[in-house]
């Protein structure tokens, strides 16, 4: 059986190998990776083209899937599960969608820091990216670790967001950038999710600052007090010293633990293709 190996990357994630992601892991492969996740938040697997139904398979390895933004609208969908997250700028008939299409507004909500459906209980654990499209420039991933965030936070700061909690909603995103499409049902589909601010990993311990653009008001705070803190505590969050970015290749997989970081695509030329498919995890909690 292939052990995994790890090479850790600045400042927090590693380079994993050793393992086929393409056949079943065995549990000692699973707990490897969970042990390692642990540790880095971020594994970069290179050369592991997966096949949809294999990238299904290897996520299942972790819990169960979560649809996240498909629960609102659905609709026409490129892959045979509808589990796989369409990380593109592709139409489902196969065309580069134009600068008006829906899908570039996803595209550009990507560009914010966020953690994968955290507007929901349960909310994404692990979210796993495989690359099989890449512009010629630009697209890459950047990922900042919400640990070590904590821990740089001066003692007043600690003191003050102790024990507040923050409402996430899962069109807050598309508000800001003015989209306008969804229904008055679609808005209400998705009841907000309450989150500490602080948070400890149950698994290593460590504390977390749990922030993002679906965090948009602090429970007991007026609207304009909670948003000012918010963009604080996420602009202290996301300092260079904090971030490992990606620069993506073909056939790259990257799995990541939406509990302990957030991430942002980068700008891309929408007129060139450029296709990941995601799949990801619901947060099982004892």
């Amino acid at each position: 059986m292939s052990l995994l190996t790890l090479k850790p990357l600045s400042p927090f994630a590693a380079e994993a190998s050793g393992i086929d992601l393409s056949q079943p892991l065995a549990p000692e492969q699973t707990r490897a990776i969970e042990d390692a996740m642990d540790q880095h938040a971020v594994l970069v697997f290179r050369k592991q083209p997966l096949s949809q139904s294999q990238q299904i398979t290897f996520a299942k390895s972790f819990g169960p899937l979560d649809l996240g933004l498909r629960k609102l609208k659905g609709g026409p969908h490129r892959f045979e599960y509808a589990e796989l997250a369409d990380i593109s700028n592709v139409k489902a008939d196969g065309d580069v969608a134009d600068r008006q299409h829906a899908k570039i507004v996803g595209n550009v909500a990507n560009q914010l820091w966020h953690s994968d459906s955290s507007f929901q209980k349960p909310r994404a654990k692990y979210s796993m990216l495989s690359a099989v499209v890449v512009p010629a420039f630009g697209g890459e991933t950047e990922f900042a670790d919400l640990r070590m965030a904590y821990d740089a936070l001066p003692d007043w700061r600690k003191k003050q967001i102790d024990g507040l909690e923050a409402e996430h909603y899962a069109l807050h995103s598309r508000f800001l950038l003015g989209d306008t499409s969804y229904t008055d049902a679609q808005k209400e589909s998705i009841a907000p999710a309450d989150w500490p601010l602080v948070q400890t990993d149950p698994r290593s311990g460590r504390k977390i600052l749990f922030v993002g653009v679906h965090a948009h008001q602090v429970k007991g705070m007026t609207v304009a007090e909670g948003r000012m803190l918010l963009l604080d505590l996420l602009e202290h969050a996301t300092q260079r010293e904090f971030v490992y970015q990606h620069h993506w290749q073909v056939g790259d997989l990257v799995m990541w633990d939406n509990t302990a970081t957030v991430h942002r695509g980068r700008w891309f030329d929408f007129a060139e293709r450029r296709e990941l498919r995601r799949a990801t995890t619901e947060e099982v909690t004892a």
